[in-house]
C-alpha cells in the first residue's frame, strides 16, 4: 500500500519529465509560426497552418500505436509480465510499419481529399501542397516513434520520451531556421527539417531501448507477437482511440476550415491563437501522460485503492498546474503575439480573441485528465463514445455560432472541451472505478 507521499512523489517523478517533453513540442510549432509570420506574405504562415492540420489528422489518427501501448504495457508491468512488454513494442511497431507504406503509397490521394475538405486560397493550397509531399516522407520514423514512446511511458520511464522529444525538437529547429533564413527554403525548409529530424529521433529511440530494455525481446516469432487474442485486444482498443483521436482532430481541422472561410486573416490569427492553446495542452498533458503510466500500473496491478488515489492526486496537481497557467496568459498573453508575427495587423486583430485563451486551461483540463487515466485504464469504449457525443455537441455549436464570426468559432471550440470533461466525469463511476476491473 503506498501513501498518498509516495503517489505524489511517483506523480512529480514522471510528470516533470513529461511536461519538459511535451513544452519541447510546441516550441517548435511556435518557431514555424514565428519564421513564416515574419515572410513577406501570410500565405505562408497559413499554409504551415493547414499542412500541420492535415498531418494532425494522420499522426494524431494514429496516435493509438501510443496511447494503446502505453496502456497495455504499464498494465503489462504491473502484471510482472515483462516479456509481453517486449511483444508489445513488435506489435506496434509491425502495425506502424505498414501503416506509414499505405500512407507513402496513398499520398496523393490523401492531399486531394484533404483539399476538398479545407477551403482555401490557390496560393495557400499550393504550399501546402509542397509542405505535404516533403513532410510525408518521416512517415515511417513518426509511427515507430509512437509505438517507442508508448513502451517507455508504459515501464514507468518518462526520461528517456524526454530525452527523445528535445532531440528531435531542437534538431527540428536548429534545420529550420538554417533551411528557412540560410538557405531561403520557406515552407519546403519547415517540412524537410521535420521529416530529418524524425528519422534522428527513431535512431536515437532504438539506441535508447536496446541500451537499457534489451533483455524484453524475448521473441522475434511473428506468430507469437501478432497472436489472435492479443493482437484482437490491440485492434479493439486501437480502433476506439482512432476513433476518438480522429473525432477530435476532425474537430481541430472544422475549426481551422472554418477560419479559412472567414478569411486569409482569420486563418493567420487562429491559427498564432493556437499555439497558446498547444503551450498549454502538452503543459497539462504531462499530468495526462503520468496518468496514464500510473492508472495502467495500479489497474494491472488489480491495485484499486491507489488507482483511486492516483486519479484525486493527478487532477489536484492538474487544476494548480492550469490555474499558474492561466496567470501567465493574463500577464503576458499580448505580449507573446509579438513572438509569432511582426505584422500588427495580426497582432491588433487577435487580441479581442485572447479572452479565450485565457480561459482555456481551467476549462479544458478535465478533459485531459480523464483522457489519461481512461486511456491508463484501456476504458477505450467510454473514451470513444464520449468523444461522438462531444464531436456532434461541437459541429451543432458551430452551425448555430458561425454568424457570430470568430468569436463563436471560439465558443464552439470551448464547449467541446466541456462536453468532453463532462461525459468522462459521467462515465468514470462505471468504467474505472469498479472493484471487479
Amino acid at each position: 500500500m503506498h501513501t498518498s507521499e509516495n503517489v505524489n512523489k511517483q506523480i512529480v517523478n514522471l510528470t516533470i519529465p513529461n511536461i519538459i517533453s511535451n513544452f519541447s513540442i510546441p516550441l517548435l510549432g511556435v518557431v514555424d509560426t514565428a519564421l513564416m509570420g515574419r515572410l513577406e506574405s501570410e500565405h505562408y504562415l497559413g499554409a504551415v497552418g493547414i499542412g500541420g492540420i492535415i498531418f494532425s489528422f494522420i499522426y494524431w489518427g494514429f496516435g493509438f500505436l501510443r496511447m494503446a501501448t502505453t496502456g497495455l504495457t504499464a498494465q503489462a508491468f504491473g502484471e510482472n509480465d515483462t516479456p509481453e512488454c517486449g511483444r508489445l513494442l513488435l506489435r506496434a511497431i509491425y502495425l506502424g510499419g505498414a501503416s506509414s507504406l499505405l500512407l507513402l503509397i496513398f499520398q496523393w490521394s490523401l492531399i486531394d481529399l484533404s483539399f476538398l475538405l479545407i477551403d482555401t486560397s490557390p496560393e495557400v493550397e499550393h504550399l501546402a501542397r509542397v509542405y505535404f509531399h516533403i513532410r510525408i516522407y518521416a512517415a515511417p520514423a513518426t509511427l515507430c516513434l509512437h509505438a517507442l514512446h508508448g513502451v517507455f511511458l508504459g515501464l514507468q520511464n518518462a526520461r528517456y520520451p524526454m530525452l527523445l522529444t528535445i532531440v528531435v525538437n531542437l534538431v527540428n529547429i536548429i534545420l529550420n531556421v538554417a533551411f528557412v533564413k540560410l538557405l531561403g527554403m520557406k515552407v519546403a525548409g519547415v517540412a524537410l527539417a521535420t521529416a530529418i529530424a524524425q528519422y534522428i529521433g527513431l535512431l536515437l529511440a532504438i539506441l535508447l531501448f536496446l541500451g537499457r530494455y534489451r533483455s524484453l525481446l524475448t521473441t522475434w516469432n511473428i506468430r507469437e507477437i501478432l497472436a489472435f487474442s492479443k493482437l484482437k485486444r490491440f485492434l479493439s482498443i486501437s480502433g476506439d482511440i482512432f476513433i476518438r483521436t480522429l473525432c477530435l482532430v476532425s474537430c481541430h481541422a472544422y475549426f481551422t476550415a472554418k477560419s479559412a472561410v472567414l478569411s486569409d486573416t482569420f486563418l493567420a490569427i487562429n491559427t498564432i491563437l493556437l499555439q497558446y492553446i498547444n503551450l498549454m495542452s502538452y503543459a497539462i498533458d504531462g499530468f495526462a501522460f503520468a496518468a496514464e503510466s500510473m492508472i495502467g500500473k495500479y489497474k494491472g496491478a488489480q491495485d484499486m485503492p491507489n488507482l483511486k488515489r492516483t486519479t484525486r492526486h493527478i487532477f489536484l496537481w492538474a487544476f494548480l498546474f492550469s490555474g499558474v497557467i492561466m496567470l501567465v496568459f493574463i500577464i503576458l498573453g499580448e505580449r507573446m503575439l509579438h513572438l509569432f508575427t511582426n505584422q500588427m495587423a495580426l497582432i491588433e486583430g487577435a487580441k479581442p480573441y485572447l479572452i479565450w485563451i485565457i480561459m482555456a486551461p481551467i476549462v479544458n483540463v478535465a478533459a485531459y485528465i480523464w483522457d489519461g487515466i481512461f486511456l491508463g485504464a484501456t476504458a477505450s469504449q467510454a473514451l470513444r463514445d464520449s468523444v461522438i457525443v462531444s464531436t456532434l455537441i461541437y459541429l451543432s455549436a458551430v452551425y448555430l455560432l458561425m454568424p457570430y464570426g470568430n468569436h463563436g468559432l471560439w465558443t464552439a471550440l470551448t464547449i467541446l472541451l466541456v462536453a468532453r470533461g463532462v461525459s468522462l466525469t459521467i462515465l468514470a463511476p462505471k468504467y474505472l472505478f469498479r472493484t471487479d476491473f
